[in-house]
């Protein structure tokens, strides 16, 4: 599947968005509101979130480029600015077992993030494909 860009989350029609547990403007960009889909993606997510039963606040999804840059240190091209990574607030026994969830749903980028307070832990998840790139992570900052 194709992804598919608008220049603001506002723009998505209804009739696209099929993604009953979340909402266009979870997934836009912080800096500017645009927004890439990849339904492959979003099916993915929606069938986990299915699985897990509780909700899932997202942290981030789509960056710009120029966004990433500026938050991230994968740089223009990392995971977020290809619509195929997601960032979930989640901490303690539920981080545990998304992490499991994902593996059996074919998330293949699982980033960690469990310290620090409870309102600034996340799992990064991603269905990126490639052999020279971690699978899973901890974030140290």
């Amino acid at each position: 599947m194709t992804a598919t860009a608008f220049q603001s989350w506002r723009e998505v029609p209804d009739s696209f968005w099929h993604w009953a547990n979340f909402r266009p403007e979870e997934f836009a960009c912080k800096a500017d509101g645009s927004l890439v889909v990849v339904p492959e993606f979003m099916d993915r997510l929606q069938r986990l979130r299915y699985d897990m039963n509780w909700p899932f606040v997202i942290v981030s999804g789509y960056r710009t480029p120029a966004y990433n840059t500026s938050v991230s240190n994968t740089g223009p091209d990392g995971p977020h600015t290809t619509g195929r990574a997601v960032d979930i607030r989640v901490a303690g026994a539920r981080a545990y077992e998304l992490i499991g969830a994902a593996h059996d749903h074919s998330f293949t980028g699982i980033g960690v993030k469990q310290h620090g307070p409870w309102e600034r832990r996340f799992l990064h998840l991603d269905d990126l494909q490639g052999d020279k790139r971690p699978r899973i992570w901890t974030y140290f900052c």
